[in-house]
């Protein structure tokens, strides 16, 4: 019982010798003034403009596609003879060149017998015409009072003969065509798309011997807003001219996996909007694409290549260029003014894309535009100006913070 009420007493005391030394540790600690938090302005990152002359370039895509693309259809009937050997997948041709010959034999029989039966109704009709010569004359003659009947000049008779005359001369010009399409030859200078028939294959009228497609232009169609119509300044349904050429387009693909590329113009703008898109096509046009107007390395502009179009705009003087990190909504961008107070300014917007903005008004020469995030600073906010082109950066670094340039630049001016 004694033993338990010393051990209660050792406790009691080392707890009450352990407030108290915490209580003397806490009275010999220095008393620290309290002082006013000092707020740092926020450092950011600023260009400073000058006005420049700008292009404004409207980039799109596009498939090429020929500017004429037909099916070749038989007009007569019969036996495939002959097929060029240009008449395959892939041929090329020139213009008037023989691409396939149907059997002739019957046309040739039916041109000759409408040559015959020319040259009947034509004895026919030189025997008319004497005979109604003769009944005038006769008539005379007898010295009869008043004009002579119809039939007794033979007057229909003679109609009668010029007509089968006519006639037999337009189953002679029939036959004839229908001789000449016996032979199918290339309207333009092209190539073969798709070869639809073969030689000994029998054909009839209207059937499908193939697809060509011609290679003196090769044409882009690329849809455009009616803000790139602005960058462009063409007008609604705009048909190039002599006098007024269309915009220069540069024209990039890939082939086997080799990027070329190919220049062209705008050579018309259709002249409906697309009611799905509520935009409006612009037709790019390429000269000859299989030969003067291939790529540098000779590489023609294939029918059904996808390219990425660059259509030189208009040029805008006195524009400011800016990132397009600098815009705040819509259009509005911060200066730093004097004092390095923040200024807020609404700018009018020429051109956005997706690295830049092109500025027509809102800027002067030499204005500082903010291009860095603004972290609860606002218009009237000082805030510590940061130069990107002389902040710190070591080879192979990422860009510095708006705070670590900041640092640098007061490490340069000599601080700790």
């Amino acid at each position: 019982m004694i033993r338990k009420f010393i051990t209660v007493l050792s406790t009691v005391g080392i707890l009450a010798a352990g407030l108290l030394l915490i209580g003397l540790m806490g009275a010999a600690r220095p008393r620290v003034k309290p002082q006013a938090p000092v707020i740092t302005p926020p450092s950011v990152f600023y260009a400073a403009v000058e006005p420049q002359s700008v292009t404004l370039d409207v980039f799109a895509q596009g498939e090429v596609r020929p500017r004429t693309d037909i099916t070749l259809t038989a007009q007569v009937s019969g036996r495939v003879v002959f097929t060029s050997a240009a008449f395959v997948d892939g041929g090329a041709f020139n213009e008037g060149d023989l691409l396939l010959k149907i059997e002739d034999a019957d046309y040739r029989l039916a041109v000759t017998s409408a040559r015959s039966r020319v040259a009947q109704a034509e004895e026919s009709l030189k025997r008319e015409e004497a005979e109604a010569a003769l009944a005038r004359r006769d008539y005379e003659e007898l010295g009869r009072k008043g004009d002579p009947s119809e039939l007794t000049l033979r007057l229909p008779q003679l109609a009668q003969a010029r007509a089968a005359y006519d006639a037999a001369r337009a189953d002679f010009k029939s036959a004839e065509l229908d001789l000449e399409r016996t032979e199918i030859r290339a309207p333009f200078k092209g190539r073969v798309r798709e070869r639809l028939v073969g030689q000994g294959q029998y054909v009839g009228p209207g059937a499908q011997l193939g697809r060509i497609f011609s290679i003196d232009a090769a044409e882009i169609r690329l849809t455009l807003t009616d803000n790139d119509l602005g960058k462009l300044g063409l007008p609604f349904g705009f048909v190039e001219s002599a006098e007024k050429p269309g915009p220069e387009v540069l024209l990039t693909g890939s082939l086997a996996n080799v990027e070329h590329q190919w220049r062209g113009r705008i050579a018309r703008t259709e002249g409906a909007i697309d009611p799905s898109t509520r935009q409006i096509a612009a037709i790019a046009v390429v000269d000859d694409p299989y030969g003067a107007g291939a790529a540098a390395d000779g590489t023609p502009l294939a029918v059904g290549l996808f390219v990425d179009a660059k259509i030189a705009g208009k040029v805008f003087d006195g524009a400011f260029v800016i990132p397009r990190s600098a815009l705040y909504g819509r259009d509005t961008v911060y200066v730093i003014g004097p004092g390095d107070v923040l200024e807020k300014r609404s700018i009018v917007i020429a051109s956005a894309e997706r690295d830049r903005i092109v500025v027509s008004s809102g800027l002067k020469a030499g204005d500082r535009v903010v291009t860095s995030p603004l972290r609860g600073a606002d218009a009237g906010s000082r805030v510590v100006p940061v130069d990107p082109t002389k902040a710190d950066r070591s080879e192979g670094e990422v860009d510095p913070t708006p705070q670590d340039a900041a640092a640098a630049a007061y490490r340069r001016e000599g601080g700790p």
